[in-house]
């Protein structure tokens, strides 16, 4: 199963750069970094990112990262996966660019 992150352009690069990421400056206040599912990932996108457009969405498969997930409830009881540990590079299944359309962000096909 496919999870989901959502990140800035910047947050993207400095990944890319460094290999591994504990997430962004919200991940990093949390203690873990926040992932949603394609039920949730819009959502995400419209409740944290309204006005921004030059993101990136990556995909990462949730078994591939092991017992440090959990499932905890978030936003109206739904759960969300949580990684309480560094995300590696390698485990990026892909990534695209997530711009900012007219009604809202702009997802690939077959996300959401």
């Amino acid at each position: 199963m496919l999870i989901y992150k959502i990140f800035r352009r910047s947050e993207w690069e400095s990944f890319r750069a460094a290999g591994e990421t504990l997430g962004a400056p919200v991940d990093l206040a949390d203690g873990y970094i926040h992932f949603s599912t394609s039920e949730t990932v819009a959502a995400t996108a419209e409740k944290h990112f309204t006005t921004e457009s030059d993101l990136v969405l990556v995909a990462v498969d949730v078994e591939a990262l092991g017992p440090q997930v959990k499932w905890e409830p978030s936003r109206g009881g739904a759960l969300f996966p949580h990684l309480y540990r560094a995300l590696r590079l390698d485990e990026v299944v892909w990534d695209k660019s997530l711009p900012l359309g007219a009604a809202g962000h702009i997802f690939p096909e077959g996300v959401v």
